[in-house]
């Protein structure tokens, strides 16, 4: 299956695909032996065009759809899963203050975001909460002009770097969910610290960390979110990243399934080579037909998440689906190519434990199962 662009997407796409060959390719690996965020790099991608694929043209961006974001998602994660995932959470708060923010707060922070002088990321998870969302505990407190917010944020991708977030905080909390709003924080404001950056297995360029604040206030302007809306912001907003979570695993994985041909081809064994097995080669075809079934429910997914219909169901089945096969299907291109597959030379163990990480970002594996059955069980009644 193909998703249909116009040539200015296909370009882009394009655009895409020669940064991470020229820029994310050569780099990965050291980025994760030096146990770091590449900022250079999101700035350069940022110039490039890329942190504006979803901002309208009149504010200095593309103007791009969501199936875009999805394949430069799936085509950057071939060389790097974790800076792909980075990139787009970036680009995801550049696109949602060109939706949602008033035209005064668009225009003073999106042009720094476009050329990459500030890393955006969204702020929802907690110490003690995360996908029970309705359980987070950051207070907002309304107070003349705004709102005092003090907390505290975990597992926040680009963390490391990010100057401006999407925070979700409770305004309310006999009202449950419906008290959740969001705001956007400027983290080189008063009363914003930066917890260090955590260390992952794997995926130390997603730049993942937390932040605390404390009585930092936040003017009326700047709460995008109201109280009960901020909850399905956030709703709609895990519905997409489980989609190209989705893409992304089955762009690691057919990049892992291309190398371990080409290592076939090459190695020889038994008066010819290894890819002369019918074992090996069958396990590889079995290795892309699974990449395929994937690929098919996430750009299920991915045209839910667009057309505005009911994503919940589909994104939860193609990040389940997607991260599952990543997990096995990486462990067995390693496993076709014998010990030489743990050579740090080859990145098949950088992706393992990035598919690990697809199976826990966004809602776990287990989470989707819930959204899954509850669906069904709903069905009953």
């Amino acid at each position: 299956m193909e998703l249909p662009f116009s040539q200015a997407e296909k370009d882009m796409l394009a655009r895409a695909v020669e940064f991470a060959r020229s820029e994310v390719a050569p780099n990965a690996q050291k980025w994760e032996d030096e146990r770091r965020q590449p900022l250079e790099t999101l700035q350069a991608a940022s110039l490039a065009g890329l942190a504006g694929l979803e901002v309208p043209e009149h504010l200095g961006g593309f103007g791009g759809r969501f199936r875009l974001k999805a394949r430069i998602a799936e085509e950057i994660a071939r060389d790097c899963y974790a800076f792909s995932f980075s990139l787009i959470n970036h680009m995801g708060l550049a696109g949602k203050i060109a939706r949602d923010a008033p035209e005064e707060i668009a225009k003073k922070y999106l042009p720094e975001m476009l050329a990459g002088e500030a890393i955006g990321c969204t702020a929802l998870t907690e110490p003690a909460a995360g996908s029970d969302f309705a359980a987070i505990t950051t207070h907002a407190k309304k107070v003349d002009g705004g709102w005092i917010i003090n907390g505290e944020k975990a597992w926040i991708t680009n963390a490391a770097h990010a100057d401006l977030m999407f925070l979700y905080a409770q305004t309310d909390p006999a009202s449950g969910w419906r008290g959740v709003a969001g705001f956007l924080i400027d983290a080189r404001e008063d009363g914003v610290s930066r917890v260090p950056p955590f260390e992952i297995m794997g995926g130390h360029a997603i730049g993942t960390g937390g932040f605390v604040l404390t009585d930092h206030f936040v003017p009326d302007i700047r709460m995008m979110s109201a109280p009960g809306d901020g909850f399905k912001a956030a709703m709609a907003g895990v519905n997409a990243a489980r989609t190209y979570v989705a893409t992304m695993c089955c762009g690691m994985t057919e990049a892992a399934i291309d190398l371990a041909v080409s290592y076939a081809s090459e190695r020889a064994a038994f008066g010819g080579h290894i890819a002369d097995l019918q074992g090996l080669r069958w396990r590889l075809a079995d290795a892309q037909t699974e990449v395929e079934a994937a690929r098919l429910l996430a750009y299920r997914a991915v045209l839910a998440v667009e057309n505005g219909t009911e994503a919940e169901i589909p994104a939860a089945h193609a990040k389940k689906y997607a991260a599952r096969m990543a997990d096995e299907q990486l462990s067995r291109c390693m496993q076709m190519m014998g010990a030489a597959g743990l050579k740090r030379a080859y990145p098949l163990g950088r992706q393992i434990a990035c598919a690990r990480i697809a199976n826990y970002v966004d809602g776990t594996t287990e989470i989707q199962n819930e959204r899954i059955a509850r669906a069904l069980f709903n069905k009953k009644k």
